[in-house]
């Protein structure tokens, strides 16, 4: 009988009901054998006592069920968010508070490149931070009026360029198309919202995003995993993951014993053109590892980019009301054979018009075609209303909250984009809980940074980052919280048979810390230390 290894801990938190907590944990194989007391497990036959968690607190890994395969791959580009942030090498980057520090950051970047032809490539930006004037084009000539220049927003939906870059990709008045910005003349003023704009961009558009792609990249996410208890991450939105060589190439990293996460990844049929029958076929080529073979689509676009579907009365200062990245009307009849095929479906709905739409088209497909435990998700979920979210119960819906904006953007939510009314109902897991839907929560990274305890500070807390609590009546508790980042994400992803939960016959996968976030104060629940992670019985201590 292969040999049984028993971890005595401080404690072990479970979330399993029937045994919520323990003193030790046994591991044999890659699963979890059993849990209990150091006694009762030492009467396992043919095993050994490991002391080397013996102080610590055991949790069931961290489960990241939105984030994106290119959340290392960024920093290969310079970075220039608002925020201090820490690359997968554990180095600290200074945020750019204002415009000036913006274009300081991008010259230096500019000066080490010798190539004049090379575009400058750059990321985290989100002017909405910066008072005055908007960050634009005509800033981004401050740099270089050679040498293209494209500055990805913190979002992900919008992006930044320079006159350059655009007298190069012939981006002018003459265009039509939806999500270019013009300035009093008729002129581009720089500013590319969403995919379909972006991608005018060109060159630079396929530079920035297939630098990403290497397999160094790759390694580097598993860094930022690990240092933040993650053993479960997500792409959640690669148009690339029916082929055979970008399968290979993940499972070539991920599938290594040395990584320390399993990985799902969803396709973008909308943008893959991928059928219903080559995503439910590539499910055969998971592994205990790599999971692959679900659908994610994304509706409309994000709120602080002003791109995101807002019900009346919209955004404030009368804004245009935010971009379909997906024809609503046509988001029945897209996934109407994924639902057929019993595939699982997650959609980005940032605006609560988005989510109506999303609700419109489950109702009829459920009417058509019954199916039992779908677990359909609504991705951010973040404007939904209390009525919204009884419906979103009636049909047997999740929802995967963002609660990171509240500290990110909360301050700007109130002042600029929603008002402190709907500000304060932004990913209201009070609500959600109350309303008997299984939730999750999430970085949706890199918008914000990999960190499943701060995603549950987050919604413990709701605190802003001028220290306002923006609607104290969605708190949840830190139990609540946790079990959104492990059990609750698991369940989401279908995983919940498998991880999620400390309970035997699960792959043995951890979060190990140096402090008890059931004990520790709740404001300061972000700021525990990750010892490392456990996957699969293997021990990664943070390097």
């Amino acid at each position: 009988m292969e040999p049984t290894t028993i971890y005595p801990a401080s404690i072990v938190y479970t979330m399993d009901p029937s045994q919520p907590t323990a003193s030790a944990i046994a591991v044999r194989g890659d699963r979890f054998c059993a849990v209990g007391s150091l006694e009762e497990l030492c009467s396992i036959e043919n095993h050994e006592v490991n002391d080397s968690l013996v102080n610590k607190i055991l949790l069931p890994g961290f489960v990241e069920a939105h984030s994106h395969g290119m959340a290392a791959g960024l920093w290969l580009h310079t970075y220039c968010g608002f925020f201090d942030r820490s690359d997968p090498n554990g180095v600290l980057w200074p945020g750019c508070k204002n415009i000036d520090d913006v274009i300081a950051r991008l010259r230096d970047a500019e000066s080490s490149l010798t190539d004049p032809n090379v575009p400058l490539l750059a990321w985290g930006l989100d002017p909405i931070y910066f008072s005055g004037d908007r960050l634009i084009g005509s800033h981004l000539d401050q740099v270089s009026t050679t040498r293209p220049i494209f500055v990805l927003h913190a979002s992900a939906h919008l992006a930044t360029v320079n006159s350059a870059l655009m007298q190069a990709e012939g981006i002018t008045s003459e265009i039509p198309m939806e999500g270019i910005p013009k300035d009093g003349n008729g002129n581009p003023i720089g500013e590319l919202q969403e995919f379909a704009a972006m991608s005018l961009a060109s060159s630079a558009f396929r530079s920035f995003f297939g630098r990403m792609q290497s397999q160094e990249a790759k390694w580097d996410l598993g860094h930022l995993a690990n240092r933040a208890g993650i053993t479960t991450l997500t792409d959640l939105g690669n148009p690339s993951s029916t082929r055979q060589t970008t399968i290979d190439e993940w499972r070539e990293v991920v599938d290594h014993d040395d990584f320390p996460a399993r990985f799902f990844i969803f396709d973008t049929p909308a943008t893959s053109q991928a059928t219903s029958e080559t995503i439910f076929s590539i499910q055969e080529q998971s592994s205990a590892k790599l999971r692959l073979g679900a659908v994610k689509v994304i509706l409309d676009g994000s709120i602080q980019g002003y791109t995101a579907r807002l019900r009346e009365p919209g955004y404030l200062d009368d804004r245009p009301n935010g971009i379909w990245v997906f024809p609503p009307e046509q988001l029945t009849e897209l996934l109407r054979p994924f639902h057929e095929s019993g595939l699982l479906v997650h959609v980005h709905c940032n605006g609560d018009e988005a989510v109506d739409v999303f609700l419109d088209a489950v109702e009829t497909l459920l009417n058509e075609f019954p199916r039992e435990d779908h677990r359909y998700t609504i991705q951010h979920c973040q404007l939904t209303t209390p009525e919204q979210y009884e419906r979103i119960a009636s049909l047997g819906m999740c929802v995967n909250l963002f609660s990171n904006h509240t500290w990110y953007w909360g301050d700007q939510h109130v002042a600029s984009t929603v008002g402190p009314d709907r500000a304060s109902r932004m990913n209201s897991a009070r609500t959600a809980l109350d309303s008997g839907i299984a939730i999750s929560m999430h970085c949706d990274a890199p918008v914000t940074p990999l960190g499943s305890l701060h995603v549950a500070w987050a919604a413990v807390n709701r605190q802003t980052a001028s220290g306002l609590v923006l609607g104290p009546e969605e708190c949840i508790s830190v139990e609540e919280a946790l079990h959104a980042v492990t059990l609750g994400a698991a369940y989401q992803l279908k995983m919940d048979t498998e991880i999620g939960s400390i309970t035997s016959e699960k792959f043995a996968d951890l979060a190990i810390l140096d402090e008890d976030p059931y004990t520790t104060d709740p404001r300061n629940l972000r700021d525990i230390p990750i010892w490392g992670t456990m996957l699969g019985g293997r021990i990664f201590p943070v390097g």
